[in-house]
Order: C-alpha cells, then structure tokens, then sequence
C-alpha cells in the first residue's frame, strides 16, 4: 500500500507513482553546522543542495517525511511571474520594481527546469497553461493583461483566447475566454521533490527525517534548535514550514495562514479524449481558484475545493467529482483512483513572506498557491544570501505582508468569513 503522510488527508497518485523514495533517519544527538534548516519542502531542500554544494555545512530537520505537505501533494503548475500580476505589483510598487520581481519569477522558473535537467530528476514536465474565465465581467482585464506582458514586461510567450479557441483546447464550453501561455507548464511534484532531496545529499547536506523542532533561540551569535532527540547549534537557521509552523515561531505564523486544499484523480481518460487534447494545465478567474491537468498516463488531476479551517472533509472524491462535472458533464459519473489533500501557506495580499524574524534566523513561506516555482528558487536566493549576496533576496523581503487581522485566535474565524464571502461571489 502507498505510503500515507500523517499530516494530510488522504494519498496522492503522485505517492502511488513513486517507487524509489528514500528514507533518511531522524535525528540522534546533538551537533553543530553552519547552517540550519528546519522544513523538508521545496524552499528547504533547494536550500540543502544550493548550500552544501558550496561547501557549507548544512543540517536539515523535518518532522514528518519529505513531501508529507504541499510541496509533495500540489497541483504541479508552474504559473508565470509572481502570483498578482505584474502590473498589480506596479500599481503597489512602481514599474522597476514589478519588473525586477517579475524577473526574479521568470529567472526562478527557468532554474527549476535547468535543476532537473542538470540533476536528471524526471520531473515530467509539459509546457502550456491555460488561465480560463468564468465570468464575462473578467475578459477585459485578461484581455489587457495579455497586451501588457508583451508590451510592458517584454513576456511574449502569452496570447488571449476568444470563447472558441478557449472551448476547443479545453474541450469544454464551460469558460468564456483565458490566457494562453506557452512559456510555462506543469510537473509531478513529488519527482522534484525526491530528486532534490537525493541532490542534497549527494551533495553532503545532513538531511533527518521524521525529526520535530521543538523550539528554535537565537543568541550570543548562536542559533539552537532543539527537538526530542538533540539539539542543533548553527551560525544561521532557515525557517521552511510554510503551512505547517504552528506555533514554532510567531512572526511567522501571523503572516502565513494555512487553508486546506483539494485535489482528485480520475482513471486514465484515453487518448481519444476531448479533455485537454494539449495536455496543457489549467487555472480559472474564480476566487477560490480550480486547478486542472492531464497526467503523463491521461488522468485528469483536478484541484478546487479549499477548506479554510485545519478539518478535513470526509470524503473527498465527492465534492471533487461535483466540480469537475460542472466543466465536463460527461465525467460526472468518472471513476476517482485518488482524492487527497494538503495544507497551502498564504498571506495577506497573497505575496510571498520572506522575513528575518529573530537574529541569523530567516523564514520564508505564504507562497499563496504559486509555490512550486518560487520556492525552490527561495531556497537558491537564500543559499546567495548565505554567502554574503542579500540582494536579490531582499526583493522578497521588502514586500509589504502585513499580519492577518485578529492576532491567532481570532485570524481563523474572520478570514473563514471573508473567504467565505468570495466564494460567493464566484457563483455569483
């Protein structure tokens, strides 16, 4: 039977598909590094390898299984730039500076692809990407976005589609129009995130698993971290929870809200398909976004329903089937192999959370869905920092994430109710 993480509902077909996943031991006493890095996901173990293979002594600590949260169980889209838009970001911030983090974007996207490559890590990756709209309020502004990647921001690879190019690549005449991006696609997560552990270690990173930080201090020059079976001493730590800090440090978890996300997998559909004949991904206008792909073996992997609250549903298939049947009535009654779930770290104004919260301690998380690409280059931006070039990180952490409103006990309940809000408005 396939491996189940014990932190996120149910199993992945990426899991199912992975024969060769390493296990790595938990920590067993106490010793010192350069570096520290708490979290397995994409940020932490592009960290490990990016640092170790400079030479630094590097320790990693995750308390589960590498892969056991997002970065193991996402949808697999890389998406373009950062998740608002470019010129959202120059509205907030000026031209030079959306282009120099829309830059940082597109650079990151293209090192993810030359890791895999350089590592041979099958990634499964397939290029194209389709943003579809689901209300004709919508069509002007993507009308307009696709004008100003190319004009403004010198991205040449997005064109807007009309109602009947959108149809016909989808194979659905659910939508009114989108995006069409062939400069970007998606992967199997779960690939990356095995080949990347395996790199770190070749590259001599220390990597434990199944080894909970019990406490993190910063003091007289010294980072310690501590957990049930010893303490790690470093020069500088790296905080890489994303979603699953809970109470480890409070900065960060004022700023990064985990809400739980859904994903279904059909049986393979047949090569005679109308579902997505490009084998391109998918994400729509709404706000509580659906998300959707064909598989290298021809199954639709479709992500839509959030829950904003740590529960999980008890059955997931269902809700997931209901909304695919909305798009594709003729896989209403289709067969689901696979339903799981995990948690996604987001913030405020939906951009990512890169702070130094407490002396040689940085962390970075709330990629707010657009983590796949941007995180693994977080964790190379952090290895740069670590050898004394802050710069380009620091485009990330002068980015103005406020705290979520109503302090920890109160921050649930109210975005509960805002998020609740836009969901109805998507329907609306």
């Amino acid at each position: 039977m396939a491996y189940q993480s014990p932190i996120s509902p149910g199993i992945s077909w990426y899991e199912t598909t992975i024969s060769d996943r390493t296990e790595y031991p938990p920590l067993d006493g106490s010793r010192t590094a350069d570096v520290v890095i708490i979290g397995g996901g994409f940020t932490g173990l592009s960290a490990a390898v990016h640092l170790a293979s400079s030479g630094v002594d590097v320790v990693l600590l995750e308390a589960f299984r590498f892969g056991d949260g997002a970065s193991g169980r996402n949808g697999g889209q890389l998406g373009t730039g950062q998740r608002a838009w470019a010129e959202e970001l120059e509205a907030q911030y000026g031209f030079e500076r959306a282009k120099a983090l829309f830059e940082l974007a597109e650079e990151a996207k293209s090192h993810l692809l030359e890791f895999a490559e350089t590592h041979q890590i099958d990634i499964e990756y397939v290029p194209g990407q389709m943003s579809v709209v689901h209300k004709k309020r919508y069509l002007k502004s993507y009308r307009e976005h696709a004008e100003l990647m190319t004009t403004r921001f010198n991205y040449p690879h997005i064109h807007y589609m009309e109602a009947d190019e959108t149809a016909e690549r989808l194979g659905s005449d659910r939508y009114f129009g989108g995006l069409y991006d062939k400069g970007t696609g998606h992967i199997q997560p779960m690939k990356l995130v095995v080949g990347t552990a395996s790199a770190a270690a070749r590259a001599g990173a220390h990597l434990y698993e199944n080894t909970k930080v019990t406490g993190i201090k910063s003091e007289n020059g010294k980072v310690r971290v501590t957990t049930a079976t010893g303490t790690v001493t470093a020069a500088k730590a790296l905080i890489a929870v994303n979603a699953y800090g809970g109470n480890l440090e409070p900065i960060s978890a004022s700023h990064v809200m985990p809400i739980r996300s859904f994903i279904g997998a059909t049986v393979p559909l047949g090569d005679d398909s109308p579902v997505l004949p490009g084998g391109e991904s998918v994400d729509d206008s709404r706000f509580v976004v659906r998300y959707f792909r064909r598989s290298k073996d021809g199954r639709l992997l479709f992500g839509g329903r959030e829950a904003y609250t740590a529960d999980n549903p008890l059955d997931i298939s269902t809700h997931i089937r209901r909304q695919i049947a909305e798009i594709y009535p003729a896989l209403a009654n289709v067969e689901m192999t696979q339903a799981w779930g995990g948690s996604v770290g987001i913030t405020m104004p939906r951009q990512p959370f890169v702070r130094e919260v407490m002396p040689n301690v940085i962390s970075a998380g709330g990629y707010s869905g657009h983590g796949v690409m941007l995180s693994n280059f977080v964790g190379k931006l952090y290895a740069e920092t670590v050898a004394g070039n802050r710069d380009r990180l620091k485009l990330l952490e002068d980015l103005k994430v406020p705290a979520f409103p109503g302090g920890r006990t109160f921050r649930s309940p109210m975005l509960f109710l805002a998020l609740s809000w836009y969901a109805l408005v998507d329907r609306i």
